[in-house]
């Protein structure tokens, strides 16, 4: 998701540069906020049916058309949990985040040289975090401080509310921040991404660090227990960002060349992540009972899933107005 936030910043910086305040805030809501309402009560009720579903299929009974019924029968419970707990939380928080962009750049266009100065500030600090090798730790501090006001060792999902995640807020505001301005300086992507054998042994050592501390999370008692949790939200401070670099990196390098085949799938890749939680919990209910080794069943869900996303992302979105709002007009 820290990657997400890193690259919509990026093109949002892009789509801003380009169509200027009003048509930057138009596409905010044809491409973010009418997905985020409209998915909301289309996919709420499957994913509540899914849930009813599923603790029926624990006492041996499963009803489709009943827990259906009783999913969109949700809907009348309005307003309460109006547009929370579903995995659309990400679009709101897009939301929030691109309009404190634009009403940071009001609030610094009234007086134009200070204005100009942070903006001059914010290109050298965004030329250093890319250029020096002590910038993953620099940008981990404030990054795993943040962490630590988590409910949970590790990101929290602000899904249970509309009322904003300070911490949540601030880490994916942060990269979506410092994707906006490596669009200002395009040429420091590639300091960024840059593959090294020294980038890729800190990130296995953050992942494996992380992995061991997290199991000190609910042994509370431990005489060494706070010490143990700022050695882990370092750890996967540092985890998160040299992931991130990492996979841009790797994917500029395996897929740097135009494929038909990696458009279609960037192009309906909005759509998969839109569709794919109800289908995954209703295929988790399907297999279940089966007796097959779990990485089957594993490996069996992701494939039906991704390929019935694609069917209908084909059929029903692709040259549709569904494929409009989302993508924007296609391109040949």
């Amino acid at each position: 998701m820290e990657l997400f936030f890193l690259l919509a910043g990026f093109f949002s910086h892009m789509t801003f540069h380009r169509d200027d305040v009003p048509g930057f805030l138009q596409s905010r809501l044809v491409r973010i906020a009418i997905p985020f309402v409209i998915g909301w009560f289309l996919l709420r009720p499957l994913l509540v049916s899914g849930w009813i579903m599923g603790a029926e299929s624990m006492r041996g009974e499963v009803n489709i058309l009943n827990a259906l019924r009783a999913g969109f029968a949700t809907l009348g419970d309005l307003p309460k949990d109006l547009l929370v707990g579903t995995h659309l939380w990400f679009l709101y928080y897009l939301l929030l985040i691109s309009l404190s962009i634009v009403l940071m750049h009001y609030f610094f266009s009234m007086h134009k040289p200070t204005k100009q100065k942070i903006i001059q500030f914010a290109d050298i600090i965004t030329h250093w975090l890319c250029s020096s090798r002590l910038a993953i730790f620099a940008v981990a501090i404030p990054t795993a401080a943040c962490l630590w006001f988590m409910n949970h060792w590790g990101m929290d999902t602000p899904d249970k509310s509309l009322v904003p995640h300070i911490p949540v807020t601030i880490i994916y505001g942060g990269f979506f921040l410092f994707g906006w301005l490596l669009h200002r300086q395009t040429h420091l992507m590639e300091r960024f991404t840059r593959l090294t054998w020294g980038k890729f042994a800190l990130c296995l050592l953050a992942i494996v660090a992380a992995n061991l501390l997290a199991s000190f999370e609910m042994k509370f008692a431990h005489p060494h227990y706070q010490l143990i949790k700022t050695g882990f939200v370092f750890s996967y401070a540092i985890m998160m960002w040299s992931l991130v670099s990492l996979t841009i990196g790797l994917f500029k390098h395996f897929l740097d060349r135009p494929s038909k085949t990696v458009r279609y799938l960037a192009d309906s890749s909005y759509w998969l992540y839109l569709i794919h939680l109800p289908i995954v919990i209703w295929l988790q209910i399907a297999f279940a009972e089966l007796t097959l080794h779990w990485s089957i069943k594993l490996v069996a869900i992701c494939a039906i899933t991704i390929a019935l996303s694609l069917v209908l992302y084909d059929v029903l979105v692709r040259s549709t107005v569904i494929g409009m709002v989302l993508n924007g007009k296609r391109k040949p």
